[in-house]
């Protein structure tokens, strides 16, 4: 369950910078950029829904709560990625609930396989962590992906990441019927690479 009164990535100070990067949160006229990359075939085979056309992908990627958790990643002042950083509850008992509102996140990523090869995901995610540890003050954080996609979990470990869980059969692709997904996760108190 997301804590509407949690933290909010809009509240902290934008952009931010890394040796070759720059994050900013997403605005409308960053869709065109998105759309670019994300309906490439090699790209869309692994996202959870197909970009469509730029309309669809706007009116996605611009309603607020998606709009709130979407940051874009700049290269040489070129969009070539988007992340996707959503804080949640943790779980916790009833009598605790409250101590764990707005401890977690989920982290996503897409890069333009055009700028891949550089460690420009790495270094994004890296920074995303992060935002999420450092900026927001959550706790633990959360990714998955199909077992299949290599180059994802590949990611989540260059960065820290440990593998929890190999669930099998759990993930519907929309072409390879129900395939197996993998979930990573890190604590804040965890080292980083």
């Amino acid at each position: 369950m997301t804590d509407p009164d949690g933290p909010d990535l809009t509240a902290l100070a934008w952009p931010r910078a890394t040796a070759r990067l720059r994050l900013r949160p997403l605005e409308p006229a960053d869709v065109p950029a998105l759309h670019r990359y994300r309906s490439r075939e090699d790209v869309a085979w692994w996202l959870g829904a197909t970009a469509g056309t730029t309309e669809d992908l706007a009116a996605r990627f611009l309603d607020p709560d998606r709009t709130g958790a979407t940051l874009v990643v700049e290269h040489e002042g070129v969009v070539v990625g988007d992340l996707m950083l959503r804080v949640q509850d943790g779980w916790g008992q009833a009598e605790a609930s409250a101590a764990a509102a707005s401890t977690e996140a989920e982290l996503g990523w897409v890069l333009d396989p055009d700028h891949g090869g550089r460690g420009l995901a790495t270094e994004a995610v890296r920074a995303l962590l992060d935002v999420a540890f450092d900026g927001l003050g959550v706790r633990r954080v959360t990714a998955s992906c199909f077992a299949a996609n290599v180059a994802s979990w590949r990611l989540m470990e260059r960065v820290g990441m440990r593998r929890e869980g190999e669930h099998v059969a759990d993930s519907l692709h929309r072409e390879l019927g129900w395939v197996d997904g993998l979930v990573y996760a890190l604590l804040a108190d965890e080292p980083r690479p």
